[in-house]
């Protein structure tokens, strides 16, 4: 039953990002329209250009390029701080239901899919045209542990010698480790590369709080900090990532982030512009 309404919610999301995104590179290439030719027999009646058409008073037929086939790969971070929530919802949760979502709209252009954990586990499925596998792996990372590490740098590591092809990079993290920026910004010098940073709302009221006792959610380690010095620097981060030619968005779990999450698809091309 839980898989169900997994797979009805990211459905109805891979359908909400695809409106009107046509000309989105980082949600697969499509078919691109190339030229408007005169009518000939045989030619289906879908394919009318219907302004050309009127305007010349001949029928006229769109005529498209062949499809590429962009792999797009979806780096999911599967680490506890990921897990770790002050709502019914982790930023864990929402990342997972957001790369579902980015999975279908991307096989429904055509692009194969792949996915890539971020943590200390072992997970990584080639680019694939099968929309069952890839819900299948999804489905599978639904259960987490609370205590796996991020090994964001590493895996960037060992992913980019291997992708022969330029291929789109979707990274879904909350970049709580040091040189993750950095690791993204060397992969974006010859992929598409875009980052959704996830952030709960504890991370952001947090700050200012004075001194606190606290537990780190991947080693178990106890320490004090100043609310100051709670979480990761998000603007830093941002900035980092602008100048590496990453594209980038914040999205908060106890914010509405659909509008927002096909609005950020909607106005990037290729990477290189930084968020807005």
């Amino acid at each position: 039953m839980q898989a169900r309404k997994f797979a009805i919610a990211v459905r109805r999301l891979a359908d909400d990002l695809t409106y009107g995104l046509d000309g989105s590179r980082f949600l697969g290439s499509g078919i691109d329209y190339v030229q408007s030719r005169l009518y000939q027999a045989g030619d289906p009646v879908k394919s009318i250009d219907w302004r050309v058409t009127a305007r010349s008073a001949k029928v006229h037929v769109k005529e498209y390029e062949a499809q590429r086939r962009i792999p797009a790969w979806l780096l999911i971070d599967t680490s506890a701080s990921m897990v770790a929530s002050s709502l019914a919802r982790s930023k864990y949760e929402t990342a997972l239901h957001v790369a579902g979502g980015l999975a279908l709209a991307c096989l429904d252009r055509t692009s194969p899919v792949g996915v890539m954990g971020l943590g200390s586990r072992e997970v990584r499925v080639e680019p694939s045209l099968a929309k069952d596998q890839v819900m299948q792996w999804l489905l599978e990372l639904r259960r987490h542990a609370f205590d796996e590490s991020t090994r964001i740098v590493r895996r960037l590591q060992q992913l980019r010698p291997t992708l022969g092809s330029r291929s789109i990079i979707i990274v879904l993290s909350d970049l709580h480790e040091p040189g993750a920026a950095q690791a993204l910004a060397l992969l974006a010098q010859q992929h598409e590369v875009a980052v959704v940073q996830f952030v709960d709302p504890a991370e952001v009221m947090l700050r200012g709080v004075g001194f606190l006792r606290a537990q780190e959610a991947e080693t178990g380690r106890g320490f004090v900090a100043r609310g100051s010095s709670v979480g990761v620097d998000h603007r830093r981060i941002a900035d980092d990532l602008r100048r590496g030619g990453v594209d980038h968005m914040l999205l908060r779990t106890d914010q509405p982030f659909v509008h927002r999450l096909r609005q950020f698809f909607r106005n990037r091309g290729f990477a290189g512009r930084g968020a807005r």
